[in-house]
């Protein structure tokens, strides 16, 4: 069996029994396995909530394979991070004929690889900030010279903000470089940006309200994404009816240049004079309580189960050709 891809093809599903027995992958072993836990979790439970034969499958404790044996006819993907969102699970369920949720192989990988989506994202007129790729200890002085301070120091390829360390002094930037490289090989460093931080989910080729994200913690780190209660979150986000358009364009070509479909999210810091600069995307966005592409769902009245729903309607842009 091999898959069909058709990512025009838009399928409303009316009968759960439309969706056949699925799997609803979470878990996994990457740095982010308590986030897919609970992402996981919530949307198992909102699709067994409206009827659907689902189940759950945590490949950390399971062969791939088994999909095809326990006779599953498609795949809800809430894995984050490596081995879940970077296209090698995509690339796994193609090989076995499973028709599966959101992005495919190649945008699932070039989605997880912030530098390389920057480089596509200026290659399209998309602005995002300036950067530079720290390759050994040898690389820190010029990168202060060259991009100046505040900084911030990111590895390339996690999620969550998983190894991210804000620089304010040039004496911390080898300590920031050493906490990403001990996750992966390939760091970089962006001029820190003083301004708004906005995010715009992406259901089914449409943009859906921005939001603002407003936190006391030095950042949007781990901790306020997922925990912390002081996190604000307003969404509407306030932003104008032009300026609001602008940023839902920019997440929509976001998307296009780098083969993703389906749903996600793009994120942005918008500087002091209003000019908003890509962050990264995000493929397989968080989908627990605290979650952002749930709060933009909701100011459209989708609710949560509705919100699921839709992701793996998702799932019948791939058909299975015998």
């Amino acid at each position: 069996m091999r898959l069909r891809h058709d990512p025009k093809i838009v399928r409303h599903v009316t009968d759960a029994r439309d969706f056949g027995r699925v799997a609803v992958l979470f878990g996994g072993t990457s740095s982010e396995r308590e986030i897919s836990l609970l992402s996981g979790n919530a949307c198992l439970a909102a699709l067994t909530k409206r009827g659907v034969d689902a189940h759950p499958f945590d490949p950390r404790d399971k062969p791939i394979n088994e999909l095809v044996t326990r006779k599953f006819d498609r795949v809800f993907i809430a894995l984050h991070g490596p081995g879940g969102e970077d296209g090698t699970l995509q690339g796994a369920l193609e090989f076995l004929g499973l028709p599966y949720t959101g992005s495919g192989v190649m945008g699932s990988a070039i989605g997880m690889d912030k530098l390389r989506t920057k480089r596509l994202a200026q290659a399209v007129g998309i602005p995002t900030t300036e950067y530079m790729v720290l390759r050994s200890p040898a690389d820190l002085d010029n990168c202060v010279e060259r991009l100046g301070l505040p900084l911030i120091v990111k590895p390339a390829t996690q999620g969550s903000s998983v190894g991210m360390t804000k620089v304010e002094k040039a004496g911390d930037l080898a300590a920031a470089y050493q906490a990403a490289a001990l996750l992966e090989p390939d760091v970089f460093a962006e001029p820190w940006i003083t301004g708004g931080e906005y995010t715009v989910a992406i259901l089914q080729g449409r943009a859906l309200p921005s939001i603002r994200i407003e936190t006391p913690a030095t950042f949007y780190d781990y901790q306020a994404k997922y925990f912390r209660t002081d996190t604000k979150y307003t969404c509407p986000s306030g932003l104008s009816a032009e300026a609001e358009k602008h940023l839902a364009n920019l997440s929509l070509a976001t998307f296009a240049a780098v083969g993703a479909e389906g749903w996600g999210r793009a994120d942005f810091m918008m500087d002091k004079a209003g000019k908003p600069y890509l962050l990264e995307i995000n493929t397989i966005p968080g989908m627990t309580d605290h979650s952002l592409v749930p709060k933009a769902a909701r100011a459209l009245d989708i609710s949560f189960e509705q919100l699921v729903w839709q992701v793996l309607e998702t799932s019948f842009t791939r058909t299975v050709i015998v």
